[in-house]
């Protein structure tokens, strides 16, 4: 069996993953490799460690290219290759429990900790406040003044940022989670009664990265009661995100993605908490489940009570720093489909 067809029927057995968006460009890499090398009709009994190898390598001078319109280029790095290797033996290790071919991958991934370093960098509250004061008191560049209808506008250019950056705080959860978080009834993520937040929608199978039911402060709660639909009201932050972290001066080259909410807040979170009861922040970062489903159970300092009060002195130390940033009324999403 061809590499390819391998690849082809493994993606049909795994369409409805919720990690197919993932899968799909990671296995294309690796079949731009096979095209771009000449190596068309591999089969999967040929692919083997010299082999990856040569992938690695041919891989490492491939940039990643990043945006549908304004697309720019970064470095590829060890561990976004390895993510085609894992997937790839996947591919070929499911065409061998199907009995298509007589052998698994006859090469191994290198793990995470391996290829990749964990950023290190994590963000003050007052750092976390600034954030939040640069969706709602926008500055213009120095040289620049703005009249306050251009302020309002920036506003609403931030206001999808600023969503972004509640709910993570909130909820400590994976930037896509944060992206995916709605309060329609349909997805039965939202239960205001007991202001939980259902991180993984009705119908969503469970992936490894474990998405929690998290109980969050009356201050989110509060915001979540006047949503109805997408709490980010679009598609990705990750350019606004970028642009807010180069006009505060933050450190780039990896080390500030759009999980440096998520990492600053648990980081912060764990000292309040303490090591004793660190498994309640285990619990709401998904790295390990609740030993109940009863959601009001949650609140119990047992379970995530005391998870959730860090959780809401943090906000509370951040609208200190900036009134507003969850308890203002925030803009309008609607720009006037003008691009700032």
């Amino acid at each position: 069996m061809t590499v390819h067809l391998a690849i082809a029927d493994y993606l049909l057995e795994v369409e409805d993953r919720p990690s197919i968006g993932s899968i799909r460009p990671r296995l294309a890499h690796f079949q731009n490799f096979m095209d771009e090398t000449g190596r068309t009709e591999l089969l999967c009994d040929q692919v083997d460690e010299a082999l990856i190898a040569t992938f690695r390598k041919w891989s490492a001078s491939i940039p990643v290219i990043e945006g549908k319109h304004a697309r720019k280029e970064r470095e590829r790095s060890p561990g976004t290759t390895e993510a085609s290797v894992r997937s790839l033996a996947a591919a070929i290790n499911a065409a061998h429990r199907r009995k298509d071919i007589l052998y698994p991958a006859g090469f191994s991934a290198l793990s995470p900790s391996d290829v990749s370093r964990t950023p290190s960098y994590r963000s003050s509250i007052d750092e976390l406040a600034a954030m939040f004061r640069y969706c709602l008191h926008p500055t213009p560049p120095l040289g620049e003044n703005w009249t306050e209808k251009m302020m309002d506008r920036q506003r609403k250019y931030r206001f999808a940022l600023l969503r972004f950056l509640q709910v993570s705080v909130a909820t400590w959860c994976r930037p896509d989670a944060a992206h995916d978080f709605s309060t329609d009834t349909k997805r039965d993520q939202w239960n205001s009664s007991a202001h939980v937040v259902q991180l993984n929608p009705r119908g969503r199978r469970q992936t490894k990265k474990y998405r929690p039911a998290v109980p969050v402060p009356e201050q989110f709660a509060r915001i979540c009661d006047q949503i109805k639909g997408p709490f980010v009201p679009v598609a990705s932050v990750r350019k606004a995100f970028e642009t807010m972290l180069d006009e505060m001066g933050l450190p780039r080259e990896r080390e500030t993605g759009l999980k440096l909410i998520r990492r600053s807040v648990s980081q912060i979170a764990r000292r309040r908490i303490g090591e004793e009861r660190w498994p309640q922040g285990e619990m709401m970062l998904g790295h390990r489940k609740a030993s109940t489903s009863d959601l009001y159970a949650l609140f119990d300092p047992a379970n995530l009570g005391v998870a959730l009060a860090a959780t809401t002195q943090i906000i509370a130390d951040i609208e200190m720093r900036c009134p507003g940033a969850f308890t203002g009324t925030a803009p309008e999403k609607d720009a006037d489909g003008l691009k700032p």
